[in-house]
């Protein structure tokens, strides 16, 4: 409020958050949206939907897309949004729903679910904690097919533009506008156990070339012998029944981003 005293505020108020994202977004000429990265996604949704600028203010946990615009904190975003500038970005996009980091399906869904099941009760960390020592103890590889190949896979990894470094859960990104998917597979085998296996993911996939898979895309089709796929994307998990795609809607979302 003190940063910019001519912008409506709306404070979330235990409405639907999407609902009130697009409310917002609908009688602004900018959507600026402070929160963590699953907060964020919503916001570009609406500002999609309704073809706005979208301006992040980074208040979450992690804040990835803020940092792979250069917004490091409330204070450069106010920065930005006074002297910066506006430019396209891509989006990714699976089963209908956005995605503007990456989106995966495997050991990582299920452990956002197991932390998400005790988080209010213990609070975050401690339920990340509680979360990982159960996907350890318990995670089993899934069955997909990819692309037509039948895989067993302990995690699929897709991501919204290339990422830097390798690994079955990179971080960093230099552009946000290739028009590409990065896809990273860790499959399973008998001869990789389960602990070294989700250990990896954590670290980065190191000493598992074998088993582990990267290349880029536009497109990419995953199926289930269940008929059901659990994902995620930027945080927050969802169900599809039946084949899952997940594609590229290229410079399709305009941010506000530092100058330089």
């Amino acid at each position: 409020r003190a940063a910019l005293p001519g912008a409506e505020v709306v404070e979330a108020d235990g409405r639907d958050m999407a609902e009130l994202m697009s409310e917002a977004a609908a009688r602004a000429r900018v959507l600026a949206v402070a929160g963590g990265d699953g907060t964020v996604n919503l916001g570009a949704q609406a500002a999609l939907e309704h073809r706005r600028p979208l301006l992040v203010i980074p208040a979450g946990t992690l804040d990835h897309f803020a940092g792979a615009l250069g917004l490091d904190g409330p204070e450069e975003a106010m920065t930005a949004y006074r002297s910066g500038e506006v430019v396209a970005v891509d989006v990714g996009e699976v089963a209908g729903r956005v995605f503007l980091n990456n989106a995966s399906l495997g050991v990582y869904p299920e452990l956002v679910d197991r932390r998400e099941s005790v988080e209010r009760r213990v609070g975050k960390w401690p339920a990340l904690l509680w979360a990982l020592s159960r996907v350890l103890r318990t995670a089993e590889p899934e069955k997909v097919v990819v692309d037509g190949v039948p895989r067993r896979v302990w995690l699929l990894f897709v991501g919204n533009c290339r990422y830097d470094s390798r690994g079955a859960a990179p971080r960093l990104r230099r552009r946000l506008e290739d028009g590409l998917l990065d896809v990273r597979l860790l499959t399973a085998a008998s001869r990789l156990p389960r602990l070294r296996a989700l250990t990896s993911v954590l670290l980065g996939g190191l000493g598992l070339s074998r088993h582990y898979q990267q290349w880029q895309a536009d497109t990419l089709k995953v199926s289930s012998p269940s008929g059901v796929v659990r994902l995620a994307r930027d945080g927050e998990t969802f169900t599809v029944t039946g084949d899952v795609e997940f594609t590229k809607r290229p410079r399709s979302l305009l941010v506000v981003r530092p100058a330089d």
